[in-house]
Formats: C-alpha cells, sequence, structure tokens
C-alpha cells in the first residue's frame, strides 16, 4: 500500500490488511520523507493527486480552490503522512490511519516537526467503521492494488462517509501499458520503486473499480488519469487511464 499497507500476497494481519504488504512498507518508514529516497514517485505524484482531490471536496461543500477548513477526511493507509500533511495543510481535519506502526511513527514525527495537528490511527477501515466514525471525505491512495479482498475494503470505506461524503481512489490500471511502465519501467529499469513494490496481477481497471463501487453503494462521480513526464518527473492530469488514474465516487 503505497501510503499505507494491504497487500496481495501473505497472511491475513486483521480486516483487508495482509501481514507481508505491512512489513514491506513498514521497512521504508525510515526514508518515506526523503524525496529522493525510495518513495520518490509519490513525492513527485503527491501535489496532484492531493489537489484533484481537494478541489472536488470543496466544490462538493459551496467552497472554492482547496478550501476543507473544518472538514473531517480519513486518509486510509496514510503511511508516513504524504497526503495527510497535504491535506491538513489545507485546513481539514485529518485522521490518518495504517496497519504499519513504523510509518505511522515517521507520520507523527514529520507532523509534530511541521507544526501540524493530524490524528494516526493504526488499524484498518474495519475497525474505525466498527467504532461508527464518519468522515466527509475518504481517501485510500495507492491502496486498493495491495489488497486481495477488495470488495470488503470499499464496503468499509464508503461506510466510512458520512451523509453526501465523498471517496477519492488512485491506483493502477491492468493494462500491458501499466506492465511495461509502472513495473518493468519503474522497478527494473529505472528504479524510481524498490523492486516488488507491485504485482501487476493486482492492478485493477476503472470498470472493475466501477462495479465493485457500485456493489458498495457508491458510483463513480468522475475520473482522471495521471501521467509522468518520463523526461521532467513531473505528473500532470490527463484523459490517459492506461496507468495511473484517480476516481472519484458517491452515494
Amino acid at each position: 500500500m503505497q501510503d499505507g499497507s494491504g497487500g496481495p500476497s501473505g497472511s491475513q494481519a486483521g480486516g483487508t490488511a495482509v501481514a507481508a504488504e505491512i512489513r514491506k512498507f513498514g521497512a521504508l518508514a525510515a526514508r518515506w520523507w526523503d524525496p529522493a529516497g525510495p518513495m520518490k514517485p509519490l513525492h513527485r505524484m503527491n501535489p496532484l493527486r492531493t489537489r484533484w482531490i481537494a478541489e472536488r471536496i470543496a466544490r462538493a461543500h459551496g467552497r472554492k480552490g482547496t478550501d476543507l477548513s473544518g472538514l473531517r477526511l480519513l486518509d486510509a493507509g496514510c503511511g508516513a503522512g504524504l497526503a495527510s500533511e497535504a491535506f491538513a495543510r489545507m485546513g481539514a481535519e485529518v485522521t490518518g490511519l495504517d496497519a504499519a506502526g513504523e510509518a505511522l511513527e515517521a507520520a507523527r514525527d514529520h507532523a509534530a516537526a511541521g507544526g501540524l495537528t493530524i490524528t494516526y490511527r493504526a488499524g484498518t477501515p474495519e475497525m474505525l467503521a466498527a467504532e461508527g466514525l464518519r468522515f466527509d471525505a475518504v481517501v485510500a491512495l495507492e491502496v486498493i492494488e495491495h489488497v486481495e479482498d477488495r470488495a470488503a475494503l470499499l464496503a468499509a470505506l464508503t461506510g466510512l462517509a458520512a451523509p453526501g461524503g465523498l471517496l477519492f481512489l488512485s491506483t493502477l490500471n491492468r493494462t500491458v501499458q501499466s506492465f511495461l511502465l509502472a513495473k518493468l519501467g519503474a522497478e527494473y529499469l529505472l528504479r524510481l520503486l524498490p523492486v516488488g513494490t507491485h504485482d501487476w496481477r493486482m492492478f485493477v481497471s476503472p470498470g472493475e473499480l466501477g462495479v465493485l463501487l457500485r456493489g458498495a453503494g457508491f458510483r463513480v462521480l468522475d475520473l482522471a488519469g495521471m501521467t509522468m513526464d518520463p523526461l521532467t518527473g513531473a505528473w500532470r492530469e490527463s484523459r490517459d487511464l492506461s496507468v495511473n488514474y484517480l476516481m472519484m465516487a458517491g452515494r
């Protein structure tokens, strides 16, 4: 799980989290905030994905720009808090959730150093749903491609959305292009990500995700591709959904 946990293989660690993936991403905690480290692609991608999400949350609440002041936001699979901190700086009341304890420690330390107030919780979405918590927006970025029981995860995430609340997902499409670029290119050729970060077989198409969301009582409201310039590493919004994409869903 990019900013988080869960995964395609290994024994279950409770709910939809998977022990092997928790260990894998927990081991990266010490270098999570290094913009030139193993999370470099996420540092580059983060401004695009958080802005795209914040603009739509703000619009749904009759606000301009990326004003999230006072809105409750859950960052599920938050890892060391790249997205959580971005949303907190936009004014949101952020809860970051992850099953990797090492990543959460790094998240808490970094937020404290930056003077940010973010509530970080160890656990799974099912745990928060059982507590009856609800949020104006639920975000799960680069998470679902690391989870075996996607239907269970989406049921928990949608259950955490308050009435009128929105769910945002970002993930990787399962295409020839994503195999060549996101798996072989990013992990083996360019070494942008640690080898073994992704299992291409676990990538999910927008159509598959839409069907799963309908099963959870949500429908797709917006969709956009994210495209990286191979020369500069900069990310931009596009209509190309063949590799990385963002999705907004609601009731």
